[in-house]
């Protein structure tokens, strides 16, 4: 099932996410993996944090170039390498944005996996990357906040005039299925005089 994915603007995209307890790895939350993978692939995405789907919780899953699932709950990362690399991101959570972000070129990260276990990654490339972008994730940080100020400023006033067009559009549409509803009891009360 796919899943509504947080635009930047919303609430939930800036908090400090919460630890997930062991106890809380269980098959519900397997499937709840298993739909933000659908919902990433769907959008052509390569990385999803639970706070872009409206959980504050410490969890991300990925799927690079080698095409592999991976659920990282937890994650710390425990090194960094002192090469850099340029690259443009961009983020589901930022649709049409992309810039370029100056990050590590290799990680090394410890996290548990979707049965629960302790794994330890050491990455580099686009995994790498990715694995980093998602963990800003965990801590209320997007990837415009790490380039360039004037184009975060630019793309956030952007991204607020987006929501703030939705909300209309939706209190547009709302405002008519009310209007259509009245007019429907209004008929079935003069149908019952």
């Amino acid at each position: 099932m796919t899943m509504k994915i947080y635009k930047l603007g919303e609430e939930v995209l800036r908090k400090k996410c919460a630890a997930v307890e062991p106890s809380e790895i269980d098959d519900t939350m397997r499937a709840l993996f298993e739909d933000m993978f659908e919902t990433m692939i769907e959008a052509n995405g390569v990385g999803l944090a639970a706070p872009q789907v409206g959980i504050s919780k410490r969890f991300f899953v990925v799927m690079s170039d080698d095409d592999v699932k991976r659920v990282f709950i937890n994650p710390q990362i425990v090194s960094t390498s002192a090469e850099m690399c340029d690259y443009e991101e961009g983020c589901l959570s930022l649709p049409g944005f992309n810039e370029n972000i100056r990050r590590p070129a290799k990680v090394t990260v410890q996290a548990l996996d979707e049965k629960g276990k302790p794994f330890t990654l050491e990455a580099e490339g686009l995994l790498a990357r990715i694995i980093q972008h998602e963990n800003d994730h965990l801590d209320g940080i997007v990837y415009i906040d790490r380039g360039d100020p004037s184009f975060a400023s630019d793309v956030t006033a952007k991204m607020q005039k987006r929501l703030e067009k939705a909300a209309a559009k939706a209190a547009a549409k709302e405002r008519k299925a009310a209007s259509i509803a009245a007019k429907i009891a209004a008929k079935e009360a003069k149908k019952g005089k």
